[in-house]
């Protein structure tokens, strides 16, 4: 199992971050989600599902993600999802939003990736640590980057 939590503060209001995790942004953080479709429930409730088509390179994954849970308010977002790719490896991923000051926001990431069958988890064994820091500074970057973009 992977796991990780990293959190940035981002020069950006609160609000102004949280635009970003709406369904219609997502492929603005997340580039290799090519769709993104609500199939159950609403986009702000627990229990909400996604039908998601992922590409890496030339191979194509389609899964259901599953809103955990869910929260907004004026200080804190919270947005906590779940699926299973490849029938291999089960990803939980965290974002919570803190509200610093007027113009500023605590974005932690955080999440696991495990393996559900035995090739999932012997490529477990085998990930490269590094490999998955490296994934999260990015999307840390991304987020970053978009949020701050209408600011300059």
């Amino acid at each position: 199992m992977i796991q990780w939590e990293n959190d940035r503060v981002i020069a950006a209001p609160i609000e102004e971050v949280w635009e970003l995790f709406r369904d219609y942004n997502i492929k603005r953080i997340m580039p290799k989600v090519e769709e993104h479709e609500l199939i159950e429930k609403t986009e702000t409730e627990v229990g909400a599902k996604h039908r998601q088509t992922y590409r890496e390179g030339k191979r194509v994954e389609t899964y259901t993600v599953e809103t955990l849970a869910y929260e907004e308010s004026p200080e804190r977002k919270h947005k906590k999802i779940a699926f299973v790719i490849g029938r291999a490896f089960e990803v939980t991923a965290s974002f919570l939003l803190e509200k610093v000051d007027e113009e500023h926001t605590r974005l932690t990431y955080s999440g696991q990736n495990k393996g559900v069958n035995f090739v999932g988890k012997a490529m477990m064994k085998l990930a490269n640590k590094k490999g998955n820091e490296r994934v999260v500074e990015e999307f840390l970057d991304r987020v970053e980057k978009e949020a701050t973009h209408t600011n300059v």
